[in-house]
């Protein structure tokens, strides 16, 4: 039996991100890290509209985005269901490397940041870490 995910979406209406996409954001982050395995039924679109007063066809769109790219599958009368996964270990809860990611996370907090500095930091270390990396 389909477990059903514990995957709670949060919209940021401030953001910018269209509300579908940080659907597709947030359900494909949960993939990445684990929290969503294959099998899961997603919440449906009643459950999301509920938690987060967004229009229905809004879920539908991104769930229909997430099914044109392999993640998930719509089962008529049953619900949305993951078929596929991003995640991988160094992402699990447990691994040494998200240790060391929270670890430094929290020296940086500790330095001062805030929340924005920090994700400004990191994310001009990845984006110069994998660079070029979309031409493969």
């Amino acid at each position: 039996m389909a477990r059903t995910a514990a995957v709670e979406f949060r919209i940021d209406r401030r953001s910018g991100v269209a509300t579908y996409l940080q659907i597709v954001q947030q359900t494909k982050q949960a993939l990445r890290l684990g929290l969503l395995e294959p099998g899961d039924r997603l919440p449906t679109a009643r459950e999301v509209v509920e938690a987060t007063a967004i229009n229905p066809n809004t879920v539908l769109k991104a769930y229909r985005e997430l099914e044109r790219e392999g993640l998930v599958e719509g089962r008529r009368g049953l619900g949305t269901f993951v078929t596929g996964t991003l995640g991988g270990a160094a992402a699990a809860d447990d691994s040494p490397l998200r240790a060391e990611l929270a670890g430094w996370a929290g020296r940086a907090r500790a330095a001062g940041l805030d929340r924005d500095d920090v994700s400004a930091l990191f994310t001009a270390v990845l984006n110069s870490t994998f660079e070029g990396d979309e031409d493969r």
